[in-house]
């Protein structure tokens, strides 16, 4: 959550503060500013609301310069508006601080520093920062080193998550330290650049340094030098990041979400892609973990990964006969689970930055687990932490709610599974050809399941103002269901649940009347019969019928009000197909209700704080 941006070079550094929070956007945020040195001195402009708010005062108030550091808020401490904005300054105004995450020590460092004259202007954690490094700046000898000296003092005081970025009129140079919270260096030539994320580097580099917890680093235009909390240097790897330019834009499509939905079966392409080897009966996934040391599995996410991670549950119990255990991450380690060093532990994040994950996936391995991280972000934090790393490769994900990184991570469950099961020799090798055939058709498959969307959009039209929604699947589809109404709610702000098909006639069965839309996955599978009578139950109760059916099945036609048809696949491979008509029923009721369906109210891409 939040966006920084930081620059110091030769361009002007609003412009590139200002585009680098523009592609931002996407990590939610609730008001935005910059910190410009101007003439010898930093002229900060922060406004609450959206970037575009700061952008029309900047359009009248210039800040021409070389060097400067930018952020979006999202709120945690203190409500959104101008004086809670980032940048926080010294009452001088010769240093300014931007920070993500939370300073959990901040009140009584507070309570120190009014004590001591201070004053505040904010309600934030993140101003004792500025007040705290302006007492040590002061305290110490003039020297070069002087700023990030005072900041390495601040930061042995302070304890919580934060990525930390400071500036002062007096050094042309931006400090910058990071614990938890992302953090990534962009390298230039007679430039450099500090960000939250790739995307706002892309524009003007590829190469980049993404920082480690207890990482500090100095950017300046002359190079990028970086240390431990203690000024020990570290050599941390320059990466190339393949990612284009126009792979971050919304390539002529109305919004990120839409074009993200589009890019689905060439994500999938990209996951399965060079993986899938039927000549062998299984799949090539470079992983170094030994499958025989481990006799149960639990599987760590938050929201949508947990959804996909609950699909990998069945895939993987059914190909490889391993016990595996589902958790919402943000609860796993507060119930104590039971693991030992015969525990896998898998952690699913788009971000790999996923703060309630991270905590998760740090606790199994505190307790012995072996672990694996199923991710999309390279170099990120999960990806350091873990044993071994199933990649995604879905690209960058701008839209705030997760279609794409969803269906890579269905696509790398459906390996891990093959590869697990193949490796314990619970799979035979003519079962696992078959199923390797059909992942191998998902592509193909995904661009059909897309072809109905003006049949989506017209069933859209109809129930867009409903004021409830109800989804129901079963088995492996029962997951999907509650994917489907996390998307309704994300971004239609429609009130949607989710339960697996038996459980309906166990209470959701009173909500049922003639207002009530009910989304049913009915895909062929040997629980076919059993979810028909699912339909059957609601048509009796007066529940209008959305069902999402394989092509050619006409009970489903006989009993639904409306039938999306989805291509026929094996049936543990449904989820990846049928996902795609709840996807765009969300996206179609959303932009009908005139939603801001790229950046919803409240909700941030990644969430890196508790």
């Amino acid at each position: 959550m939040c966006g920084i941006v930081g620059y110091v070079g030769f361009r002007n550094a609003t412009d590139v503060l200002m585009e680098g929070l523009k592609r931002l956007e996407y990590r939610g945020y609730d008001s935005a500013g910059v910190a410009v040195k101007v003439g010898g001195r930093l002229e900060v402009l922060k406004k609450a609301g959206k970037l575009s708010v700061l952008g029309d005062v900047l359009k009248d108030e210039k800040l021409p310069g070389h060097f400067g550091i930018g952020h979006t808020r999202w709120a945690t401490h203190g409500a959104p508006n101008d004086p809670n904005a980032h940048p926080h300054t010294t009452e001088d105004g010769r240093i300014a601080v931007i920070h993500n995450g939370i300073i959990e020590n901040y009140l009584p460092l507070k309570e120190g520093l009014l004590a001591r004259g201070h004053h505040f202007t904010s309600e934030t954690d993140s101003e004792v920062l500025a007040h705290l490094i302006e007492e040590k700046y002061d305290a110490l000898p003039g020297s070069p080193g002087r700023l990030v000296e005072a900041v390495r003092q601040v930061l042995q005081e302070v304890y919580g998550a934060y990525a930390l970025v400071v500036a002062h009129q007096d050094h042309e140079e931006i400090v910058v330290a990071r614990t938890v919270s992302p953090l990534v260096i962009g390298l230039g030539e007679g430039e450099n650049f500090v960000a939250s994320d790739v995307p706002a580097l892309l524009p003007y580099t590829r190469r980049v340094i993404f920082l480690h917890d207890g990482d500090m680093a100095v950017v300046s235009r002359a190079g990028v030098e970086v240390t431990d909390l203690r000024g020990n240097p570290v050599e941390r790897e320059v990466v190339e990041v393949d990612w284009s330019l126009e792979a971050a834009e919304k390539g002529g499509h109305p919004h990120y979400m839409l074009k993200e939905i589009y890019e689905q079966p060439r994500v999938l392409e990209n996951t399965l892609g060079g993986r899938l080897h039927e000549e062998h009966a299984n799949v090539e996934l470079d992983l170094n973990l030994d499958p025989a040391r481990y006799d149960r599995i639990h599987v760590i996410a938050c929201g949508t990964a947990y959804y996909a991670g609950w699909v990998g549950k069945y895939l993987i119990e059914s190909l490889a006969r391993i016990p595996v255990e589902i958790d919402v991450a943000s609860e796993y380690r507060y119930r104590d689970p039971v693991v030992d060093e015969r525990t896998l532990a898998v952690a699913i994040s788009q971000s790999g930055e996923t703060i309630d994950t991270l905590e998760a996936l740090r606790e199994a391995k505190r307790k012995g687990a072996g672990t694996l991280g199923v991710i999309n972000a390279k170099g990120s934090s999960i990806t350091r932490e873990v044993d071994d790393t199933l990649y995604i490769h879905a690209g960058p994900e701008i839209g705030v709610a997760s279609t794409k990184a969803y269906m890579a991570m269905l696509g790398a469950m459906a390996m891990l599974a093959v590869w697990l099961g193949r490796a314990r020799g619970t799979l035979a090798e003519a079962d696992a050809k078959e199923f390797l055939g059909e992942l191998r058709k998902l592509p193909r498959l995904v661009e059909q399941a897309l072809e109905q969307r003006a049949h989506v959009a017209h069933i859209a039209e109809k129930y867009h103002q409903a004021a409830d929604y109800l989804f129901l699947g079963r088995h492996i589809q029962a997951p999907t269901a509650y994917e489907g109404a996390l998307k309704l709610k994300e971004i239609s702000y429609i009130h949607a649940e989710a339960y697996p098909a038996g459980e309906m006639k166990h209470g959701p069965i009173a909500l049922i009347d003639e207002r009530l839309p009910v989304v049913v996955l009915t895909t062929d599978s040997p629980f076919y019969e059993k979810t028909l009578s699912n339909i059957q139950e609601v048509r009796a109760r007066g529940g209008r019928v959305i069902a999402v059916a394989t092509e050619g099945d006409l009970e489903a036609r006989r009993f639904a009000q409306d039938v999306i048809y989805v291509p026929r696949t094996h049936h543990l491979l449904a989820p990846v197909v049928s996902v795609v008509p709840l996807q765009l029923l969300a996206y179609e009721t959303a932009v009908l209700l005139g939603r801001d369906v790229d950046q919803p109210r409240n909700l941030a891409k990644s969430v890196t704080v508790e």
